[in-house]
């Protein structure tokens, strides 16, 4: 790492740590009232021990020592079984904290989707209704997060009610098994974008770290497996040699990203990191199968009875009628970013800093991890947007996790003495988080 890289890297973690504790003494120093009671939290100060706890500090002494080296000598496939499998095991030790609860009783409250999912008998009928239970002051509104999110989302858990997947733990578990894909398909995006050295430095990051705090018990975890296929399919597609593969990637592309946006209004974000993926191969001709397969899904919900640009702003109304209208957005503008690297561990700084620091000589395209400064950028840039919108005031260490791994492939562009140091950190981070705090998600 040259010295331009190693400057920004240390100061990129430098402000991570500072925006975390600047986001934690301001209100309560300047006694503002932000409206989460762990501030930039929306969780509880709750220390404790659970049966989770000597799994999850195992599973953490294990990857500090083997992760690094098995990442760079696995075969590949081993590579992509062993990420699934860790990841599963460490947000699985991570939740039993809480115990058997931490599997699943968040997934059981009425703010959840899980509840209306069993409810609902006519699919149909709840889409041609959808927007008007949106409203705060409508009959019979939805819960929060249904009213917060498109119909994408409960009819996943539609679905997995359809498959007897009906309660708490049960569903959670279905939930954390296709999260834990979500490594995978990043490692694969990046070999594609000839860059599987950075995958295998970047995935011990991609595995263990908070985020799987919040992977293990939200549905945004879902969201972010969705889109993470979704890139990896259009990279597929635009590093295809043939023109047949090209169309069915990028129309399998199309199909997942364009669920997306039926799965959260903030996801058609997703659309920077899209044409990251496209820089970086430098290659436009999968825009078309892609954008394509994408309005379909979109049309398809319209013809359905959701469209979602008249949806859009009824959300917008019923966002501002709830709390967001009393969280301050002078203070969540940038207490966000600190809730990112809570979720995200301190070193994404280091890592989006190392990217900042690589921007020239990507620009000159002779950079061999040309590929994760672009992704980086761009997922910087979609974090970036997301935080000025006003629309992400609080609750990000959850709303963000689908832009989290592409953040995080930036520890790629770390020297190996940053890696190790930083590995560390970022699970004992994860366990003083998850032993400290309580998120209600």
């Amino acid at each position: 790492m040259d010295r331009r890289t190693a400057t920004a890297a240390r100061w990129g973690l430098a402000v991570a740590l500072a925006l975390i504790a600047a986001a934690m003494l301001v209100p309560f120093l300047a006694g503002w009232s932000v409206r989460v009671d762990f501030p930039p939290l929306h969780a509880y100060w709750s220390p404790r021990l659970g049966p989770g706890t000597i799994p999850a500090v195992i599973l953490a002494v294990l990857a500090v020592r083997f992760a690094i080296d098995l990442a760079v000598r696995l075969p590949w496939w081993a590579l992509l079984v062993v990420s699934i499998g860790a990841s599963a095991a460490w947000m699985v030790s991570l939740a039993l904290v809480d115990g058997i609860d931490g599997l699943g009783a968040i997934l059981e409250k009425t703010s959840e989707y899980l509840g209306t999912a069993r409810s609902v008998t006519d699919v149909p009928a709840m889409l041609q209704e959808y927007i008007s239970r949106i409203p705060l002051d409508s009959a019979d509104h939805w819960p929060i997060h249904l009213a917060g999110h498109p119909p994408g989302a409960v009819l996943v858990f539609i679905g997995l009610v359809d498959l007897g997947l009906d309660t708490g733990v049960p569903a959670g578990l279905a939930i954390i098994a296709i999260a834990a894909t979500t490594p995978a398909a990043v490692l694969i995006a990046l070999r594609r974008l000839r860059a599987e050295d950075a995958a295998r430095r970047a995935a011990p990051f991609l595995v263990f770290g908070s985020a799987a705090i919040w992977m293990a018990v939200s549905a945004d975890a879902m969201f972010g497996a969705v889109a993470a296929w979704g890139l990896c399919c259009l990279a597929i597609a635009a590093t295809a040699s043939r023109i047949l593969p090209l169309i069915a990637w990028g129309a399998a592309a199309g199909l997942l990203l364009g669920y997306c946006v039926m799965l959260s209004y903030g996801l058609p974000l997703l659309g920077v990191l899209a044409v990251g993926v496209l820089v970086a191969a430098r290659r436009w001709q999968p825009v078309i199968p892609a954008v394509v397969a994408a309005s379909a899904v979109v049309l398809a919900f319209a013809a359905a009875g959701f469209a979602w640009w008249d949806a859009y702003p009824v959300l917008v109304e019923r966002y501002y009628a709830g709390i967001a209208s009393d969280r301050p957005y002078t203070y969540w503008v940038w207490a966000d970013l600190a809730a990112l690297a809570i979720s995200a561990g301190p070193l994404v700084g280091a890592a989006i800093g190392a990217g900042i620091a690589r921007i020239r000589v990507t620009v000159r395209g002779r950079f061999p991890d040309r590929a994760v400064v672009i992704l980086v950028l761009a997922a910087s840039l979609t974090i970036l947007l997301a935080t000025l919108s006003g629309m992400s005031k609080a609750e990000v260490e959850r709303i963000w996790l689908p832009f989290v791994p592409w953040l995080l492939i930036g520890t790629a562009l770390l020297p190996e003495r940053w890696r190790r140091g930083g590995l560390v950190l970022q699970v004992v981070f994860a366990l003083v988080v998850q032993h400290l705090v309580h998120p209600p998600w």
